[in-house]
């Protein structure tokens, strides 16, 4: 029995080698272009959520509120 570590797994349909030797290299590209302190640089980049929770608006909303800028 031979143990060899999978960095890819194909989850649904059959790669080639020459698709999974692509997508390996663009990951890696991908990884190599990323900052070296990307962990530092990331958690002040963005302080607050880009998207809004459902549960925090208000149930109405006027149909004037694009208007006054209120959301």
């Amino acid at each position: 029995m031979t143990t060899s570590a999978t960095l890819l797994r194909v989850e649904k349909g059959h790669a080639g080698p020459e698709e999974l030797a692509a997508i390996t290299a663009v990951l890696l590209a991908r990884a190599a272009a990323r900052p070296a302190d990307h962990a530092a640089t990331s958690a002040h980049a963005r302080a607050t959520a880009g998207w809004r929770r459902l549960e925090r608006q208000t149930a109405f909303e006027s149909p004037r509120a694009w208007r006054n800028g209120v959301r």
